[in-house]
């Protein structure tokens, strides 16, 4: 009676480890399974409306509008600054650079601070055009950089900047930018030599 007893006893945990083996067998195949979709699939996420139209970044090619909508924003808080805001501006500007490029772009803006602290002296960018290069991350802002001291202009001229940036996952980060030489300065150069 003990060996029925103990034959059935493990039987039905013979059963029980086969019921178990097989549902860790399932498991692990849906787990395999599941990380090989996450692997493959792009990723995307919807950005906060910026515009009218409906904007989103995968992991895969970057749109060219969603790089002129950052570059734009970007151009219109780095161009437009007053001596009241400079460590507000300067702040915000850090936020967007790449980790890689922050030092170098810190060391720009400070110098910048230091000219521009304590004076009257402020500026206004409007954008007259931008072209933008997805492939090599980089746009050109042009417009007319208007100097203010107090409320009087006293320069108003057409310039262009470039901004190059880095793609890290889903996110931009600025990595620096520039004014670009203008033109016709370069021509009247060439006219008086």
């Amino acid at each position: 009676m003990k060996h029925e007893f103990a034959y059935e006893e493990a039987q039905r945990h013979l059963a029980q480890r086969n019921r178990f083996a097989a549902l860790a067998a399932m498991l692990g195949l849906t787990s395999l399974v599941a990380i090989g979709v996450a692997a493959t699939r792009e990723e995307s996420v919807i950005l906060v409306p910026v515009t009218a139209e409906r904007l989103t970044l995968t992991s895969g090619a970057l749109e060219a509008q969603y790089l002129e909508l950052v570059t734009r924003d970007t151009a219109l808080m780095l161009l437009n600054r007053a001596p009241e805001s400079l460590d507000y501006w300067m702040e915000q500007v850090l936020k967007l650079a790449d980790p890689a490029a922050h030092g170098h772009l810190k060391a720009a803006l400070v110098k910048i601070v230091d000219e521009q602290r304590g004076s009257d002296i402020s500026q206004a960018f409007v954008i007259a055009r931008m072209e933008v290069d997805p492939g090599a991350l980089t746009a050109t802002v042009t417009g007319t950089l208007k100097t203010f001291v107090g409320a009087q202009v006293i320069a108003s001229q057409q310039r262009s900047f470039a901004f190059t940036w880095r793609r890290r996952g889903l996110s931009l980060g600025l990595t620096g930018f520039r004014q670009l030489p203008d033109p016709q300065e370069n021509q009247n150069k060439d006219q008086d030599q």
